[in-house]
């Protein structure tokens, strides 16, 4: 079983600074990317958990709730991660946050 506290701390850490920007920040791009980050976390834990299932698409609930979803869908992936992972993957999902647009 991997040790995915470091992507937890990551995640913890991308979805807390979304949070706390105002609107007039978090509006247009930034919400845009934060999606695309939820989304893509997401279909990664769904392809580890459930392999050749047609992934479910997060939905867009709006800018406000981009930090839930990546908070959501980086923890799934670290569950999915810790159980059915490789130390490649857990490294591979550490460097998409960091490379993940710094809101």
């Amino acid at each position: 079983m991997l040790d995915t506290s470091a992507l937890e701390r990551a995640v913890d850490a991308h979805a807390d600074r979304l949070r706390r920007l105002p609107e007039r920040r978090l509006r247009g791009a930034t919400a845009d990317a934060a999606l695309a980050l939820a989304r893509e976390l997401a279909q990664w834990a769904q392809r580890l958990e459930e392999p050749g299932a047609t992934p479910r698409e997060v939905p867009d609930a709006g800018y406000f709730a981009v930090g839930d979803q990546v908070a959501v869908t980086g923890h799934d992936l670290a569950h999915a991660l810790r159980h059915h992972g490789t130390q490649a993957e857990l490294d591979d999902a550490l460097a998409l946050l960091a490379a993940a647009p710094r809101p």
